[in-house]
Formats: C-alpha cells, structure tokens, sequence
C-alpha cells in the first residue's frame, strides 16, 4: 500500500449531527418540515442527493441552490463552533506520514466547508493532496470522488486503502476498487460497515493498533 484515502466528517472531525441540525434548519427555513431522525442517516451522502431523498427536490433547481447555500451559512454560523476533532488526529496522520503513505481526502463537502473543518484537525499541512468536490461527477456513493483521489496521488486502486465511517464511503470505495477501513465514530455500526477490511472505533483506536493494521508496513 502506498497512500490512504481520507473521509473527513464522521472520520476526522466530530460533525455529522452537527451537518444534520443544519439540513433540518435549512429545510425549516424554505417551508420543509423534515425531521433530525430523518436526515442523520443521510450524512455522509452528497448534498444533491439528500435533497433528492428528503424532498425530491433537484440540487441545481433554484430552490435546492437556496437550500444548499443556506444549510452551509448555518452550519458555519451555528453549529461548526461546536465541531471538534477526534481523539489524536494528527498524531495517526503523522504516523500515517512516517510510513510513506500519501495522503488524500475524499469529502463531498463543499471546498470553504472542508477548508475550515480540516484546519480543526490540526493537521492540514498533512493533507496536501485535495481533490475538490468539483472535480467528480457524482457525489458518494458513487465512486468518482475516490476516483479523483486517486488521480491526484497518482495511484492504482490496490495501492490504496480508504478511511471512513458510512455504508456510502465503503460503497464509494468499493465502487473504485479501493479497500475500505471503517470506523464507528460516526455513529454507524459494523453491520452498517459490513465488507470493510477492519472496523475501528476512531482515530485514537487506530493509532492504538496501528502495528497490525492495513497502513503498517510491519503488519
């Protein structure tokens, strides 16, 4: 293996409910009555296809533009002040680092989003490899964005592993040909993380038992 494929929200930073408030606001906010339980299961998922799932309603029309746009000015307004990152982030990313291993993100969050929620791991200048959300047709989980990933390390699907913590990562990951590694920390269990090669609790229990996981090269 020679480079790790990141999810952020879920994966790094504690955001998920955090997202889901702000769909539900959002939603309120245009005349949408839909509930928190609702969307929960959702996060994780492009934008474009919550709208789709929760209101039918196409992220190009304008209404689902206005909800788009809205659902990131209250998330950045009202809820990313609480977001934190998980236990020892940089730490397993540094460790990541030391191994060899390229680094790349897959978010579907939008690049202003994904800027300031990496900046909370403390560890953005590990993650030089961004492709942007734009650069993918489809959003997870569909695999383009996985794919995109792995354009920018430059590197075949059996060189990578990927990092996440939902069903549409593993799928994502899977639909590229990548192997998939999954943590609970987003509130999914192993179950719902079925296929994946290792399942973790978060960051801190990967570092933990980093010497006989996928990404140790003494493994």
């Amino acid at each position: 293996m020679r480079g790790v494929i990141l999810d952020v929200d879920g994966t790094l930073v504690d955001s998920n409910d955090a997202h889901a408030h702000s769909w539900v606001d959002a939603f309120r906010e245009h005349g949408h009555d839909v509930s928190y339980d609702s969307v929960r299961p959702l996060i994780g998922m492009g934008g474009d296809r919550v709208l789709c799932a929760l209101a039918s309603i196409d992220a190009d029309s304008r209404i689902g533009e206005e909800i788009v746009t809205t659902r990131k000015e209250i998330f950045l307004s009202d809820y990313l002040g609480g977001v934190r990152p998980f236990p020892r982030v940089r730490e397993l990313l540094e460790r990541m680092r030391h191994e060899g291993l390229k680094l790349a993100v897959a978010s579907s969050s939008e690049d202003e989003l994904l800027e300031k929620l990496l900046r909370l791991t403390g560890a953005a200048n590990l993650l030089q490899k961004r492709p942007s959300a734009r650069q993918a047709r489809s959003t997870k989980p569909a695999p383009d964005l996985v794919q995109a990933a792995l354009d920018v390390l430059k590197l075949s699907p059996g060189e990578a592993v990927m990092l996440g913590d939902t069903p549409y990562d593993r799928d994502a990951a899977n639909g590229a040909g990548v192997a998939f590694v999954g943590f609970r920390s987003g509130g999914w269990s192993d179950g719902d993380l079925a296929d994946a090669i290792a399942v973790y609790h978060d960051t801190a229990d990967l570092l933990e038992h980093f010497d006989s996981s996928a990404f140790s090269s003494a493994a």
